[in-house]
C-alpha cells in the first residue's frame, strides 16, 4: 500500500517548534553553569545543536520508513534492549554518575539504554498486541506475556536505578493494554498490584521516603530535601505573567539543579512567565492530540498500537516533568520532551515523531 497522504503537518510544525525553543531554552538556562565548570557559556548548546542534527536525521529517515517494516525488527531491537540495559550495569562499560548507571559511554557520546527500552517495547507491544488482539481477554495468553516482558525490563531499569523511567514503561504498558481492549477486572487487579508496589518501591530505600516527605511539606527542610522543590516555585512565581526576560533567570545561578534537564519548564516559566509557559503546555497538548487521531485513523492495528504507545510517553513524560516542577509530584528526573538537554532522550523522541508521522501517511481520515 503506497501513501495516500502527505505527513500530518500539524505534528511536524509542533515538533519542530519545540525542538527549537528547547534548543534556545538549553542554551539560556546552561550557560552559567556551562561556563562555571567547562569554561564555555556554550558547551551544553553545541551538544544540543549537535544531538538535534542526528535526531532530525532519525525523524527523516522514519518519516519515510514505511512503519510496517517495523516488525520485522520488534524481536531483534526488544533483545538489544535488553543486552544494552546489562551492559550498563557493568562497571566499566556503565557510566556511573550521582549514584546511579543510567550511561553507557561510547567515546565523546553516552547512551541511556532505558530510552532505547522505552521505543523497544513500544514497537514489540505493538507487534504482540496485534498477534494477540482475538486473545486479549484471555489473562495467560494476552496479557501475562507482555507483564512479564515490562517487569524484566522494569527490573533492570530499576537496578541502575532509574524510578521516572520505570514508571513511564509501567503506564505506558497499561496504557496499550487498555487499548487493546483488556477487560475492566483486568485493569482494576493491575492498577491495584501497581500501587501496591508502588508504595512499596517509595518505602523501600531511604532517599525516596525522603523525596516523599519533602514533597509533601517542602518547607520543613528548606535547605534539604525540599530545597529543590521550593526554588523550582521561586523561578515560576517570580516570572509573573511575562516573565523576567529571556536569559534573565536568577535560579539557574546554581540555585535550581539541572536547569537544562529536569527543571528546565522552571527556567521557562520564570524568563517567559505565564504566558511562556502556557504556550509550551498549548503546543505539547496540541500535538498529543494529532497523535491520538493518527491512531484513530490508523488502517491497521499496528499503527493504532505504534501511534499509541508513541503519543502516550510523549503524553506521560510532558506530564510527570510539568507535575514535578509545580510541586504537584515527588521530585525525579524527568526531561520534558523535544525540550530539555539530553542526546540520548532528544534522538529517540525525535525518531519516534517520524515513525508517528510515517503513521500519518496512511490514514484514513
Amino acid at each position: 500500500m503506497k501513501y495516500k497522504r502527505p505527513p500530518d503537518f500539524t505534528v511536524l510544525i509542533c515538533v519542530l517548534i519545540l525542538l527549537c525553543f528547547g534548543i534556545v531554552m538549553v542554551f539560556s538556562s546552561s550557560s552559567a553553569w556551562a561556563y562555571y565548570v567547562y569554561k564555555d557559556s556554550m558547551y551544553f548548546l553545541k551538544k544540543q545543536l549537535l544531538w538535534s542534527l542526528f535526531g532530525i536525521i532519525a525523524l527523516v529517515y522514519f518519516l519515510n520508513f514505511d512503519y510496517r517494516r517495523i516488525k520485522k525488527i520488534a524481536f531483534p531491537l526488544l533483545i538489544i534492549s535488553y543486552v544494552l540495559l546489562v551492559l550498563v550495569l557493568v562497571p566499566g562499560i556503565g557510566v556511573k554518575i550521582n549514584d546511579a548507571r543510567r550511561w553507557i559511554g561510547v567515546g565523546f557520546f553516552s547512551v541511556q539504554p532505558s530510552e532505547v527500552s522505552k521505543l523497544a517495547l513500544i514497537i514489540y507491544f505493538s507487534y504482540f498486541l496485534e498477534k494477540r488482539i482475538d486473545s486479549i481477554d484471555n489473562f495467560f495468553k494476552g496479557i501475562l506475556p507482555v507483564l512479564l516482558i515490562m517487569a524484566s525490563t522494569c527490573a533492570l531499569v530499576l537496578i541502575e536505578p532509574h524510578l521516572s523511567a520505570t514508571v513511564v514503561i509501567a503506564i505506558l504498558t497499561l496504557m496499550l493494554l487498555f487499548v487493546a481492549g483488556m477487560r475492566f477486572t483486568h485493569i482494576l487487579v493491575l492498577i491495584a498490584g501497581g500501587a501496591v508496589l508502588a508504595v512499596k518501591l517509595a518505602l523501600g530505600k531511604e532517599y525516596r521516603v525522603r523525596r516523599l516527605t519533602s514533597f509533601l511539606n517542602p518547607w520543613e527542610d528548606i535547605r534539604g530535601k525540599g530545597y529543590h522543590i521550593i526554588q523550582s516555585l521561586f523561578a515560576l512565581s517570580s516570572g509573573g505573567l511575562l516573565g523576567v526576560g529571556l536569559g534573565h533567570s536568577k535560579q539557574k545561578f546554581f540555585y535550581l539543579p539541572e536547569p537544562q534537564t529536569d527543571f528546565i519548564f522552571a527556567i521557562i516559566g520564570e524568563e517567559l512567565g505565564f504566558i511562556g509557559a502556557v504556550f509550551v503546555i498549548v503546543v505539547f497538548a496540541i500535538l498529543i492530540w494529532r497523535g491520538f487521531k493518527i491512531a484513530i485513523n490508523s488502517p491497521d492495528a499496528f499503527g493504532k498500537f505504534l501511534a499509541t504507545g508513541i503519543t502516550c510517553q510523549i503524553a506521560i513524560q510532558f506530564l510527570i516533568h510539568v507535575a514535578v516542577v509545580t510541586a504537584s509530584l515527588p521530585v525525579t528526573g524527568m526531561p520534558l520532551p523535544f525540550i530539555s538537554y539530553g542526546g540520548s532522550s532528544l534522538v529517540m523522541t525525535l525518531a519516534e515523531a517520524g515513525i508517528l508521522l510515517n503513521i500519518s501517511r496512511f490514514t484514513e481520515a
